[in-house]
């Protein structure tokens, strides 16, 4: 009697764990699924779902988690009752299966192979004892040692410690005895998106329509059905730690055309929230229409820029015409332009209709972040018909000491040429380095900043026009 007392006092007095219950939970017990997508490889999950555990402590696998999670970032909750559920412990279990790490638990086991008879051309099945399965597995069989034998080798089980999918675990003191709605939420690398724009350009270069998209591309390893999908527009500062290379696999490619995201400022970023519930499959990428706007006035403009280091050296009588003359757009994010919205990150690509009608590719640059009522200067190429090009007319050298300071007085020639069947405007940028003085100039320029001069020549159809100036600089 006395034996009996001690062993129920002991059994009352063991740990919880050792009455531990375990439950799994997967996608079937998703009841939301809200993903936060950032614009440099990030992702936060928010993983609702509905689970019943029993009263006590519990093992809980919580699986069809993303397999590029980063595991010191998970956390869990119940938002039916917070205080009844508590963690003791939290797992990450990866060490998926496969054919390599299965052979590997057998190493010294017993196992069969599979393999049709040489003779009767009948499948039989051999007893075998895999001694080794470093590079091609060995095998006993029939007291004989055979490399890599031929046939299917039949195992007659899996391995606790190996699991088909990345899963959660987490070790739980729960005290409510119904179903909860349990949050688990994590952060996730392989998941991404960026904008990307269609500009028409009406013929004569004035007005354009926008078409923006949010393009994401889903490579963390899991599939989010019906998900709440915001997207974070600015610059999120991560800690950059060594990690393994990542592979990029093929994706499909989804298209939804439907204006569907609300924005809205939030800490110093842009948040872009889809008004409806959207599937994002794994190794996929998809598309979604983010703006549309119409009748934008844009502008033309042509600039032909300088160089500082120009007027460091003595090049006389040289014409330097390897700078070209660029051809920018230029559109300001108002509303009164019927913009007006902060603009994520992305590549405009601009399209003109030709005599025929048909639209053709123009050029491309890519934007930064905009706020809403700043500028957006696009550059589309370099011009075919408009010449510029400079010509170093002087250099003098006034003076100069042991701490090579060079006092320098030069003239420049700057040369346009206009071979379209239209007036143009072209903007002259000179970065002039050092202290500097212009002498003499035959054209009126503006200081745009402390080292810049800007001219500004129109040149009517067939038209070339000479700029002369004289600077003093003094430069290091």
């Amino acid at each position: 009697m006395k034996r009996i007392s001690f062993v129920f006092l002991v059994c009352l007095l063991l740990p919880n764990i050792a009455l531990a219950k375990e439950y799994t939970s997967t996608e079937q017990d998703q009841k939301q699924i809200a993903i936060t997508i950032y614009n440099n490889n990030l992702g936060l999950v928010k993983d609702l779902r509905e689970i019943k555990m029993g009263i006590g402590e519990n093992y809980l696998k919580f699986m069809d988690v993303a397999s590029q999670i980063q595991p010191v970032t998970v956390s869990i909750k119940s938002l039916t009752s917070p205080d009844k559920l508590s963690v003791l412990e939290q797992n990450y279990e990866y060490d998926l299966l496969n054919s390599q790490k299965l052979l590997d638990k057998f190493v010294g086991k017993q196992v069969k192979i599979l393999d049709k008879n040489y003779y009767t051309g009948k499948e039989e099945i051999f007893a075998a004892e895999l001694l080794s399965n470093n590079g091609s597995p060995i095998y006993k069989i029939n007291n004989e040692i055979h490399i890599n034998p031929p046939g299917r080798v039949i195992l007659p089980e899996i391995p606790e410690n190996l699991i088909a999918k990345p899963t959660l675990i987490w070790m739980l003191k729960n005290d409510n005895s119904k179903a909860q709605n349990i949050e688990a939420s994590y952060l996730t690398t392989g998941i991404n998106w960026k904008a990307d724009y269609i500009a028409v350009i009406n013929d004569d270069n004035s007005i354009a329509d926008l078409n923006g998209w949010v393009t994401i591309n889903n490579q963390s390893g899991a599939a989010y059905k019906n998900a709440l999908i915001k997207l974070v527009a600015g610059n999120v500062n991560q800690v950059q730690e060594a990690s393994g290379h990542l592979g990029r696999a093929k994706a499909s490619i989804m298209m939804e055309s439907d204006k569907a995201f609300a924005e809205e400022s939030f800490f110093e970023y842009h948040l872009y929230t889809l008004q409806r519930a959207s599937t994002l499959k794994n190794q996929q990428t998809k598309q979604i229409e983010l703006l549309k706007a119409g009748d934008i006035p844009i502008k033309e403009k042509l600039v032909y820029y300088g160089a500082n280091y120009y007027y460091r050296n003595q090049n006389t009588g040289q014409v330097m015409s390897k700078e070209k003359i660029g051809v920018f757009l230029e559109i300001e994010n108002k509303e009164q332009n019927n913009l007006g919205m902060p603009l994520p990150a992305g590549i405009i690509r601009a399209y003109k209709k030709d005599k025929q009608g048909s639209l053709q590719f123009i050029g491309e640059d890519k934007i930064e972040h905009t706020p809403k009522n700043e500028k957006i200067t696009i550059k589309m190429g370099d011009a075919f018909d408009v010449i510029g090009e400079r010509k170093q007319l002087d250099y003098k050298i006034l003076s100069r000491n042991s701490n090579q300071l060079f006092d320098t007085e030069q003239q420049w020639q700057i040369k346009l040429r206009n071979h379209k069947d239209k007036e143009v405007q072209v903007e002259v940028i000179e970065p002039i380095p050092g202290d500097w003085q212009i002498i003499d100039s035959s054209d009126k320029y503006i200081k745009t900043e402390a080292s810049t001069i800007k001219f500004i020549v129109k040149l009517k159809k067939d038209e070339e026009k000479t700029i002369d100036y004289r600077v003093r600089i003094r430069y290091w």
